[in-house]
């Protein structure tokens, strides 16, 4: 990748990859978005929320921070999961800051993700989220446990949802970037196509819609997205893994699917400031999440 070198030369310029790890369901998106400043990364109360690896890019006159919101960390149970765990993995081997995510009270993680990182010898910014549940007692002694495991990372109390000492780890994050000059061009906000962006918003709303393995049964593929002067059309597919899938999806007489357009229409409406024509179908694609072939169609493959 080709730097741009639009830096002053007398103020020396900062750069650098910022990864946000830990659990599912601990905050990552929330805390993704805050930091950013805008909606980049969809959120839900749902674990696996995130599947891909999605960055946001923030810029200041002499820095520039280039987040990373990953898939939360746990023990694959299909195709899928193994490559939604391959992006945090993957994350680790160009990271100039690890911001390492748990939430107040949180004693769980994963053994050899934190000895991979505390041997790399690279600023880890360790976050307690959701303190705004808990007791001051409560949060200090997870300070108190997680400084035992991270002993080198600086640590903040935070809540993500309600911006609370969110400027305190910006900051810090920003004195510990590398001098370098920035990776994308100034104005620049991720490098996700909108396409991307309109395909999470409607699974998002798939999350918050429907049950139980429903919502992680469900890829969303945007076929076309046109743009006229006073209207976007997109066409997409939800593809499922099983004819009764298709049929929960649909509901009784295209009542779910019509409220499900309905509520994603408004949402990418919302994301895009423009009015939108959203047109949803429904295919099954069998057992697609643990298909290699379709994982990669779907996007999942390193470099993402």
């Amino acid at each position: 990748m080709e730097l741009q070198n639009t830096h002053s030369d007398t103020i020396p310029h900062r750069a650098g990859f910022v990864n946000i790890i830990g659990n599912p369901n601990v905050g990552k998106s929330t805390l993704m978005n805050q930091l950013v400043g805008e909606k980049v990364s969809i959120m839900t109360s749902k674990a696996q929320t995130t599947r891909h690896r999605i960055k946001g890019i923030v810029n200041g006159n002499d820095y520039q921070i280039v987040y990373s919101d990953l898939p939360g960390v746990l023990d694959p149970a299909y195709m899928m999961q193994k490559y939604m765990m391959r992006f945090v993995t993957d994350s680790l081997q160009d990271a100039d800051i690890i911001l390492y995510l748990i939430e107040c009270g949180e004693t769980k993680y994963n053994e050899e993700l934190v000895e991979k990182i505390n041997k790399m010898g690279i600023p880890v910014v360790f976050i307690i989220n959701k303190t705004d549940k808990y007791t001051e007692e409560q949060v200090t002694e997870s300070k108190t446990h997680w400084q035992s495991i991270l002993p080198t990372a600086d640590v903040f109390a935070i809540s993500a949802l309600k911006g609370v000492n969110i400027e305190a780890v910006r900051d810090r994050i920003i004195e510990l970037l590398p001098e370098c000059p920035p990776y994308f061009p100034k104005d620049a906000l991720t490098d996700r196509p909108m396409r991307f962006f309109v395909s999470e918003l409607i699974r998002e709303q798939i999350l918050l819609q429907y049950k139980k393995e429903i919502p992680y049964s469900v890829e969303v593929v945007v076929e076309s997205y046109k743009e006229e002067p006073d209207l976007i059309r997109i066409a997409a597919t939800l593809y499922v893994e099983r004819s009764t899938q298709k049929a929960i999806i649909i509901g009784s007489k295209g009542s779910a699917i019509k409220k499900l357009g309905t509520d994603a229409r408004l949402s990418i409406e919302d994301f895009l400031q423009k009015h939108v024509f959203l047109d949803l179908s429904v295919k099954v694609l069998k057992d697609w999440r643990n298909n290699e072939l379709q994982m990669k169609r779907f996007g999942y493959s390193l470099g993402d």
